[in-house]
C-alpha cells in the first residue's frame, strides 16, 4: 500500500514564515467577512407593531435630567419601560448630535424587543425628537411623540443671544433661534409625522412666544385650555400634576386626542 496523504500535509511542508503570513491573511479575510455581514444586515431595526413600546425622555437645553427622572419614575409605575436619554456633552451642542444619541437609545430599546417607541421631548428636547424622527427613519420606529414646552418654531431668547453676542450662544442656542437653517428645514419638511401631542403653558417665560410649541398636524394643547387657573412655568412642565396626567393619559391611549373641556380635576388627579 502506498503512503496515505493527509489533508494538512501541504501545511506542514510550509516554512514557518509562510505559515505566519497565511494565518494573518486568513484572519484579515475573516474580519472582512464579519464587517461585510454587518454592513449588509445593518441599518436601523424596525419596531414590531403590537408590542409594548419603551418611552424615551429627552432633556432640554443644558441637559438637566432631574425633572425628567421624576416623570420617568411615574411612567415606570404604570408598567412601561422609561429611560431618560443623557445629553451629549453639556447639552448645549449641536442638536443633530443629540438626535444621534437618541437614535442609539431607540436602537437599543427596539433591539431588546420594544414595540414602536414613544419619545417625550422637554423644551429643546422636542426639537431633538423631531430631528431624530426626520433623520433616522422614525416613521418605522415611533409610535408617538410628546413635546413639553418645545420651541418648535424657535425662541426669542435664542435670537437675542445670537444677535447680541454669538460667542455666548452655543451651537444649540443658534439652532433654536427663529428662522435658523435647522428649524426652517424641519418646518419645510413634507414627511408625515407620527401621532404628536404638544403641551405648553401660556405662563412660559423661557420659550417666547409659548405657542412656538404649536405644530401643524399635532394635537396642540395649551395647559390653560384644560385648567384655566393653572400657573405653570417652563421649569415646572415635566413635574406639574396636570402635565403628568396628560402624559399618562396619552401613553395609555391608542389615539391621541385633546382632553375634554372641564377635565382639569381628572387630569391633575391622574398625575398624582
Amino acid at each position: 500500500m502506498g503512503t496515505m496523504r493527509t489533508p494538512f500535509r501541504w501545511w506542514t511542508g510550509l516554512s514557518p514564515r509562510r505559515r505566519i503570513l497565511l494565518g494573518a491573511l486568513a484572519l484579515v479575510v475573516a474580519a472582512a467577512a464579519v464587517v461585510t455581514g454587518v454592513r449588509v444586515s445593518g441599518g436601523p431595526q424596525e419596531a414590531v407593531p403590537g408590542r409594548p413600546g419603551a418611552v424615551l425622555l429627552v432633556p432640554g437645553y443644558g441637559g438637566s435630567t432631574g425633572s425628567l427622572d421624576e416623570l420617568a419614575a411615574r411612567i415606570r409605575g404604570t408598567g412601561r419601560a422609561a429611560t431618560v436619554v443623557p445629553p451629549a456633552g453639556d447639552g448645549t451642542g449641536d442638536l443633530t448630535v443629540q438626535a444621534r444619541v437618541l437614535d442609539g437609545y431607540v436602537n437599543q430599546a427596539i433591539g431588546a424587543g420594544s414595540g414602536p417607541v414613544t419619545v417625550i421631548g422637554y423644551s429643546a428636547g422636542g426639537v431633538v425628537a423631531w430631528l431624530w424622527y426626520a433623520d433616522y427613519g422614525g416613521a418605522a420606529r415611533a409610535g408617538k411623540i410628546i413635546t413639553l414646552g418645545s420651541p418648535l418654531h424657535g425662541a426669542r431668547v435664542a435670537a437675542v443671544g445670537t444677535g447680541f453676542d454669538p460667542g455666548e450662544c452655543p451651537v444649540a442656542c443658534q439652532q433654536l433661534a427663529p428662522g435658523s437653517a435647522l428649524l426652517t428645514q424641519l418646518q419645510q419638511s413634507t414627511q408625515a409625522r407620527p401621532p404628536w401631542l404638544s403641551l405648553w403653558s401660556t405662563d412660559d417665560q423661557t420659550v417666547q412666544p409659548p405657542d412656538s410649541a404649536r405644530l401643524p398636524g399635532a394635537v396642540n394643547v395649551p395647559l390653560q385650555s384644560v385648567c384655566p387657573a393653572a400657573v405653570i412655568q417652563h421649569s415646572q412642565l415635566p413635574t406639574a400634576l396636570l402635565v403628568v396626567g396628560l402624559v399618562l393619559r396619552a401613553l395609555a391611549s391608542s389615539h391621541l386626542t385633546a382632553p375634554p373641556a372641564g377635565d382639569c380635576a381628572a387630569m391633575q388627579s391622574l398625575g398624582r
